[in-house]
């Protein structure tokens, strides 16, 4: 063999734009918007005219294409992202296929986390993290005024994490898969201690309570935590997640991914809602009645926190599955009762259902944790769901995440502005 035989075999698997075009069953001008939008690479053809597809690469695109439906397309003007993660079917939701409150109540959060990465369960699994890279998170984390929220904690301690991990940019599937075990807990373990209560090798829920409340830690509210984070690990493209994955289709590194996520969601309506339900739930026991508080809440215009869900027309999965583990905790009776209150006042007008966010309301309140704990257990929740997609997006072809604007200005030209 000639030392050019390897060349042009190489060339003889790339085809022309009219070929590719074909195997599309598109026009050429369509395969150049798909070059843009970083779903084909291209090169220039011998001789430098025209350009040259890989035919793997066109029969990869082609086969996806045929898999989406026709209402995924640029044209509908609808975003849609194929995902085998979670699926939100009426009043359940599903992680790969298993019903995820089921997955909650018996395994723990780690457990469900792997489950969600990998496809199979490792009982008993448990997250650490490196020395070196809770010290730096630490640092970042301290150095930050007293009061700085919840969610800009931890992402400065992401950010921290990262520059303490020379390999972040290795986006292979088993250095992420390295990279999720240990940033969990390191954004965890970089937050301020409220007890002498944990230990660095136990589970992601007693560390975390240690983290968020000077209590003791009994059996069944380190339950009711363990399964809240599990509960909330994914919960399909919801606002902050869908910045995950548009971090990861520019090949963001995990951490810088995370941190896209965390900025998305310390929006009052996203993880900073169950906040909202803390503080109603502290002025109802301080009442003593729901109906004043409700009233104050639609007097001044707003929706009653914690009540509805606009993917769940009936009952929220994971607020009836956290309901139930908390009556098994006597001190979080009256938070119960309280928020019973709300749901039967407002019923008489409203047939709202409780959501998520007032359930870890209850947890919250009546466990002795500030109103922002609840953003804090949903952050670090979500951050193993948002590896997932991370994982997920690195399969797909690059800079896909990119939808057409529909421009709605002046029709140039238009004359350059006076001065």
């Amino acid at each position: 063999m000639t030392d050019q035989e390897p060349a042009l075999a190489h060339e003889a698997r790339r085809i022309s734009t009219k070929q590719a075009a074909e195997l599309l069953g598109v026009k050429p001008e369509t395969v150049y918007a798909y070059v843009s939008r970083g779903q084909l690479s291209s090169r220039r053809s011998t001789g430098g005219r025209g350009s040259t597809f890989d035919t793997k690469e066109v029969e990869a695109l082609a086969r996806r294409n045929r898999r989406e439906p026709a209402e995924s397309s640029p044209a509908a003007g609808m975003l849609s992202v194929r995902t085998r993660i979670t699926l939100i079917d009426k009043d359940r939701y599903y992680f790969r296929g298993v019903d995820a409150t089921e997955l909650a109540t018996r395994h723990s959060y780690e457990e469900v986390a792997e489950w969600l990465w990998t496809g199979a369960l490792r009982p008993g699994v448990t997250f650490t993290a490196p020395e070196a890279s809770v010290a730096v998170a630490r640092r970042a984390v301290d150095a930050l005024p007293e009061h700085t929220g919840p969610t800009d904690r931890l992402r400065v301690a992401a950010i921290a994490a990262a520059t303490a991990d020379p390999l972040r940019f290795d986006l292979s599937e088993q250095a992420v898969l390295g990279t999720a075990r240990t940033l969990i807990p390191t954004l965890v373990d970089a937050l301020p201690s409220k007890s002498h209560d944990h230990r660095d090798d136990s589970s992601l829920a007693h560390r975390l309570w240690a983290r968020l409340s000077g209590r003791e830690a009994d059996e069944a509210s380190l339950r009711a935590l363990d399964t809240a984070l599990a509960l909330l690990v994914d919960h399909d493209l919801a606002a902050s997640t869908l910045a995950v994955r548009v971090a990861a289709s520019a090949r963001a590194h995990t951490y810088a991914a995370v941190s896209a996520g965390l900025g998305v969601l310390e929006g009052p309506l996203h993880g900073a809602a169950s906040g909202l339900a803390h503080r109603m739930l502290l002025d109802v026991l301080d009442r003593g009645t729901a109906a004043p508080v409700v009233a104050d809440e639609l007097r001044a215009g707003r929706r009653v926190p914690g009540l509805g869900h606009r993917i769940y027309p009936g009952e929220d999965p994971r607020a009836r599955v956290l309901f139930g583990l908390l009556e098994d905790v006597p001190r979080a009776a009256p938070a119960l009762a309280a928020a019973r209150d709300v749901v039967d006042t407002t019923a008489r007008h409203a047939p709202l259902h409780a959501n998520v966010d007032l359930a870890l309301a209850v947890l919250t309140a009546s466990s002795g944790m500030h109103a922002s704990a609840g953003e804090t257990i949903f952050a670090v929740a979500r951050t193993a769901g948002w590896i997932a997609h991370v994982l997920e997006e690195y399969d797909e072809a690059p800079l896909r995440m990119r939808p057409s604007g529909h421009y709605v200005g002046a029709r140039p030209p238009q004359p350059l502005p006076e001065q």
